[in-house]
C-alpha cells in the first residue's frame, strides 16, 4: 500500500514534463521581455544598461513550483531595476511589476512585446517622478 510520501513523489513526477514546458515558456517570455527593452527607444536606439537577472518568486512557497506558479526576474534598466513576475493562466501570460501594476498577453510577438515593455518604462518614469497614480491593467 503506497504511503502519502509516495502518492507526492508520484504526483509530482507526473506533473513535471508539464510543469518543465510551463517553466520554458515564461522564461522565454521574460527573456523576450528583456530583448523588447533593449529596443524600447526604437529600431537602431537601443536602451543602454539593460539587464536581466533570473530570481525566486518570493510568493511560491514549495519547489519544485507548481503548475500555474510564478516565475520572475530582475530587469536592470540604467540605474532602476524592476521586478517582474509571470505565469501561465488560460493561455495567456499573466504578469506583475513595480509596486502595483500587471499585465495580461496572449500575444507575445515582437510588436506586442515592444509595447509592454514601453508601458513598463512610462510606468516607472511615472513612479520616479512621483506621479503614479491609480494605474489600470495594462492588456
Amino acid at each position: 500500500m503506497p504511503t502519502d510520501f509516495d502518492l507526492l513523489q508520484a504526483a509530482v513526477r507526473a506533473a513535471a514534463e508539464r510543469r518543465d514546458s510551463e517553466l520554458r515558456a515564461c522564461e522565454a517570455f521574460l527573456n523576450a521581455l528583456y530583448h523588447a527593452f533593449r529596443h524600447a527607444n526604437g529600431p537602431g536606439l537601443p536602451l543602454n544598461n539593460v539587464s536581466l537577472d533570473w530570481a525566486d518568486d518570493q510568493a511560491n512557497r514549495i519547489r519544485p513550483v507548481p503548475l500555474g506558479g510564478w516565475h520572475a526576474a530582475w530587469f536592470r534598466l540604467g540605474v532602476c531595476e524592476v521586478y517582474i513576475r509571470v505565469r501561465r493562466h488560460a493561455g495567456r501570460f499573466v504578469g506583475e511589476y513595480g509596486p502595483s501594476a500587471s499585465f495580461s498577453r496572449e500575444g507575445v510577438d515582437e510588436e506586442a512585446l515592444l509595447v509592454l515593455a514601453r508601458q513598463i518604462l512610462r510606468e516607472l518614469i511615472a513612479e520616479q517622478e512621483g506621479k503614479a497614480g491609480d494605474r489600470g491593467d495594462v492588456n
